[in-house]
């Protein structure tokens, strides 16, 4: 079974920062994209940034310069750095991740993996 946990959420001032980790663990054999997404009350959960297993990123385009995603392949770990925050930077943030588990690459599966959710509250 795959988990992913997400840390790092809070509250802080506009133009502050916060640091989001992810990290998925169980029978991982490798993992593909991972993503950030948020999604504010009321609203439809949307892409914040992508980053696939080689490194290529796309963000969405009003973070843009403020958020910065990395990822540690051999630690199945991913972050989002995100400075400047706004006040309607305020969502739910989730991790995402595209994995390939199982015992070996002869008997495995591929999925979607989601975290739990961690809040993000950007006081104006």
């Amino acid at each position: 079974q795959v988990q992913l946990v997400e840390s790092g959420g809070g509250l802080v001032q506009a133009g502050g920062s916060l640091r989001l980790s992810c990290t998925a663990s169980g029978n991982i054999l490798s993992i593909n994209d991972m993503g950030w997404y948020r999604q504010a009350p009321g609203k439809q959960r949307d892409l914040v940034a992508q980053i696939t297993r080689g490194g290529d990123i796309k963000y969405e385009a009003s973070v843009m310069g403020r958020f910065t995603t990395s990822r540690h392949n051999a630690k199945n770990m991913a972050s989002l750095q995100m400075n400047s925050l706004k006040a309607e930077d305020s969502a739910v943030y989730y991790c995402s991740a595209d994995v390939v588990s199982g015992t070996n690459y002869y008997s495995f599966s591929r999925h979607d993996y989601w975290g739990q959710g961690t809040q993000v509250t950007v006081s104006s």
